[in-house]
């Protein structure tokens, strides 16, 4: 399943985590794949299934 990078850094400046937020920004791709960056996604208490479901902006 692809994520947008934009829904993660969204999630994350929604919970006041606005460097981590711009540390994704710079560094992972336009979209990503979930099952490769699953670690990344529990490390920074995500699920992959919510941001997929959440609508593009």
């Amino acid at each position: 399943m692809k994520i947008a990078r934009n829904r993660i850094v969204d999630a994350l400046r929604a919970r006041g985590q606005d460097a981590r937020a711009d540390w994704i920004r710079r560094e992972l791709p336009d979209e990503i794949e979930a099952g490769q960056h699953s670690g990344l996604l529990a490390t920074l208490d995500l699920d992959a299934a919510d941001l997929a479901g959440t609508p593009a902006r």
